[in-house]
């Protein structure tokens, strides 16, 4: 399985991307912003970092970049697409998911390993959990806080699209604790923590098991290549 990470102006993440798309089993793809050409890839991830910038918001100028063309077109068709911190304030800049990103409530940048609870686990990057488990991922962000209408979020919450909620304490003061959403169609999945930090032993988070240990950032990339081994 061949899978793109784009690179923007001011992406930090993208090589991170790649390596834990490398350590799952799959092929990284390096696709830039500025090109009109998927290459093909089977899914597409658009990383963390700060693209443009974070100049007008976090997210909007990326959003408009050329090969977001070929995103919106792909996602459309049911490509399985992810988008970590600064790629999910993209997704939700591009409309593929719903809400907005706004500072921190408390109004400073946080990085911690924060808990998380998968409430979708019926998603292309989220099959190899179950709903309900408790997970681990790295979280570091300036501008993580959801919003979006009390209308809007109880929809979220009916249709169950909401895909991850924050596990004690909200760092960020996201509105019912929503970390992490999906789209409809379960192809289109966006969060603010960072899965491609927690994909190797010995530079994960902590666990109770020992310091650096934490490794469930893989199960994102290994639901994606079982998708789609069992659709092919």
């Amino acid at each position: 399985m061949r899978i793109g990470v784009i690179t923007f102006p001011g992406s930090l993440d993208d090589r991170d991307a790649q390596r834990a798309v490398r350590l799952a089993g799959a092929e990284p793809v390096a696709l830039w912003h500025g090109s009109h050409d998927l290459e093909g890839v089977d899914a597409l991830i658009l990383p963390g970092g700060f693209s443009y910038g974070d100049y007008l918001r976090c997210g909007a100028i990326a959003s408009l970049s050329p090969i977001m063309t070929e995103v919106v077109d792909a996602a459309g068709r049911g490509m399985p697409v992810l988008g970590i911190c600064n790629g999910f304030q993209m997704l939700v800049e591009a409309h593929l998911l719903e809400g907005g990103l706004i500072r921190n409530a408390h109004g400073t940048f946080i990085r911690r390993d924060q808990r998380l609870v998968v409430e979708n686990a019926d998603t292309a990057w989220t099959n190899a959990f179950e709903a309900g488990q408790e997970i681990i991922i790295p979280l570091k962000n300036g501008e993580g806080g959801f919003i979006a209408s009390e209308e809007t979020l109880d929809r979220l919450e009916g249709e169950g699209l909401v895909a991850f909620r924050y596990a004690g304490a909200n760092p960020n003061g996201s509105l019912r604790d929503i970390a992490g959403l999906t789209n409809e169609r379960g192809n289109v999945v966006g969060l603010m923590p960072h899965p491609e930090h927690a994909v190797e032993p010995g530079f994960g988070p902590d666990t109770p098991a020992a310091m650096r240990s934490g490794v469930d950032g893989l199960g994102f990339f290994a639901s994606v290549i079982e998708r789609s081994l069992a659709r092919a």
